[in-house]
């Protein structure tokens, strides 16, 4: 999935936490919401005041949430998992560690593995 797939996607599918969302998404998301949080850093301070990135992030917290819940799915983990955010350094390090493994081949309870349908027959899974 390329990086306007994933942003389309993100804001597609920005309610939904049942589905699956491959690697590939997920850090073309988490990299459209960096470049997104600097430009609105960048305005704020060009205003002098911060309104830009407040409205920014608001903006972008379910969408957030929603992809990093629908990466666990891929994992083939309950997205209550999401839930370690809450606890400093250990919990980011493990939703980090799991963001960034490969999701389970193939269809698993959370729905049809998202990269069936761009895989080339014959051709390693490569996100």
């Amino acid at each position: 999935m390329g990086f306007g797939q994933a942003i389309s996607a993100g804001f597609s599918k920005y309610i939904n936490f049942r589905d699956r969302a491959s690697r590939s998404e997920y850090w073309f998301w988490i990299l459209f919401y960096t470049l997104g949080a600097i430009a609105t850093g960048i305005i704020d301070l060009a205003l002098g005041i911060q309104v830009t990135s407040g409205v920014f992030g608001l903006i972008m917290i379910v969408p957030n949430i929603s992809v990093a819940i629908r990466r666990l799915h891929d994992r083939d983990y309950s997205g209550w998992w999401y839930l370690l955010v809450f606890i400093p350094l250990i919990g980011w390090l493990i939703l980090f560690i799991w963001f960034c493994l490969k999701g389970t081949d193939g269809p698993n309870r959370f729905g049809p593995d998202p990269l069936a349908d761009l895989a080339i027959p014959g051709a390693a899974r490569a996100a």
